[in-house]
């Protein structure tokens, strides 16, 4: 008889530690996903991990002048290739740089943010970002959600910066200022228009200051995934 007891004291341990992992599982699943990732998910950034290769031109229009900077970047691997009216370099961002790749790594951490930033909410450490608040955008007055990202660390090329993101409840971005140092006015706000979709991931082309002779947009994206 006290076999059986055991066998059947057995069992429900057993039962018991099956139920409680189905719980924990089932727990995981629903754990709500922060206001910053469900940005990052608007743009696809699952489909980012599926990029082998991703060529854009970063422009920038002021007052009659333009620049631009050409890249080829491979994500997996690190390995990026810059173009501009000057030179033309090429780099692997996980090995050590010299005076030169260090500048054109400067221009490439630019200009991808620029053109990645619903991605870099998740992606970027030594950071902190605020709690969503309902309030008017700076260039629109339309009332937007908001969250803010200060880089808080002493990584990076320009810690202290802080964006404020101004989006709607579909966790579309439609504007964002930009504040050197954390300073309390904006150093610069934008508009987000003109996105593009490239199988699931999708990147906004353009970033205008509604009546400025200024525009800061990307040409000549494409986009390689992994077979």
């Amino acid at each position: 008889m006290k076999f059986y007891i055991g066998l059947f004291s057995l069992a429900l341990v057993l039962a018991s530690c099956n139920q409680n992992k189905s719980n924990n599982e089932e727990n995981k699943s629903h754990i709500e996903k922060t206001v910053a990732e469900k940005i990052a998910d608007r743009y696809g950034i699952a489909k980012f991990n599926e990029v082998e290769e991703l060529q854009f031109t970063f422009n920038v229009d002021n007052k009659g002048s333009h620049r631009s900077r050409q890249y080829s970047w491979f994500p997996k691997t690190g390995d990026v290739t810059f173009m501009s009216a000057q030179d033309t370099i090429s780099f692997n961002r996980d090995k050590d740089m010299d005076s030169l790749t260090i500048n054109a790594d400067k221009a490439f951490i630019n200009d991808t943010y620029w053109l990645l930033a619903p991605f870099k909410l998740v992606w970027d450490e030594g950071t902190s970002i605020s709690t969503p608040e309902k309030t008017k955008a700076p260039l629109s007055g339309n009332l937007l959600n908001k969250i803010t990202i200060t880089y808080t660390g002493n990584g990076g090329y320009t810690p202290g910066d802080a964006y404020d993101f101004y989006f709607d409840d579909k966790y579309l971005i439609k504007e964002w200022s930009f504040r050197r140092g954390n300073q309390s006015e904006p150093s610069l706000n934008t508009t987000w228009e003109n996105e593009e979709s490239f199988d699931g991931l999708v990147l906004v082309k353009d970033r205008i200051v509604p009546g400025d002779d200024w525009k800061l947009y990307f040409t000549d994206l494409n986009v390689k995934f992994s077979k």
